[in-house]
């Protein structure tokens, strides 16, 4: 089986939930103790968000993680986080090994489940910059993105909340996948970032759950055993 190199840190806990899906779905798909080789490299999250030049220099880091990946011997490489998928595209130009983007994971398994209008959660960035609906646009689907103080409030949880595992206003993210059910007849849910699954459960609401870190590391074990 091939390697698989996660870039994690960001946050920590998103990458946790990466490992603990990696073990689960390893043993559903291998059996109890057989897992394909994983290396994370866990990049300094406030070194990320601080990095001189925005995005140009938070690309520099991923780039240098990637990098440092294949030197270790990655087979494959991914992102554990949604939001930096905005410069994926230069980060898989920087190195020679293949990479699995979150984004394309997702839109196979929504067409796999047949489901068109969707709710995008996540982080601001996410949610507004355009990289992420627009990807969903080109594929046939319709994303969904909330008003303008919600994108607030929702950014505010997850880096004030979900990313030290508080989960007070877990209510209130549940109450405002419904009201777009209702409202706008959205069919799905993306978590479109990876500390979301942390408070929002399939059973939790009536509408399809996409959590993109387990369809991510779905597709990567499916990768890496190819």
């Amino acid at each position: 089986m091939k390697k698989i190199g996660l870039i994690g840190g960001t946050t920590p806990e998103s990458t946790c939930y990466y490992y603990r899906n990696y073990i689960r779905l390893s043993r559903e798909k291998f059996g109890s103790f057989t897992f394909p080789e994983l290396i994370i490299y866990s990049i300094n999250f406030n070194e990320f968000l601080n990095a001189p030049g925005g995005w140009e220099g938070r690309k520099k880091i991923l780039i240098n993680a990637a990098k440092a990946l294949e030197r270790a011997g990655a087979e494959i490489i991914a992102l554990t986080a949604n939001t930096p998928h905005i410069v994926f595209p230069d980060v898989q130009k920087a190195v020679s090994v293949p990479m699995v983007s979150i984004i394309d994971a997702l839109i196979e398994e929504m067409k796999r489940r047949g489901v068109r209008k969707v709710l995008l959660l996540g982080t601001k960035t996410t949610m507004t910059a355009g990289f992420y609906k627009d990807a969903l646009n080109r594929a046939g689907f319709e994303a969904v993105v909330p008003g303008r103080e919600e994108i607030e409030e929702v950014n505010r949880i997850i880096f004030e909340e979900l990313a030290f595992e508080n989960f007070k206003n877990k209510p209130y993210l549940l109450s405002l996948v419904e009201k777009y059910r209702k409202e706008r007849g959205i069919e799905g849910v993306i978590l479109g970032c990876t500390e979301l699954p942390l408070a929002i459960r399939p059973d939790d609401v009536s509408v399809e759950v996409f959590d993109t870190a387990e369809i991510h590391m779905r597709k990567l074990i499916e990768v890496a055993s190819e």
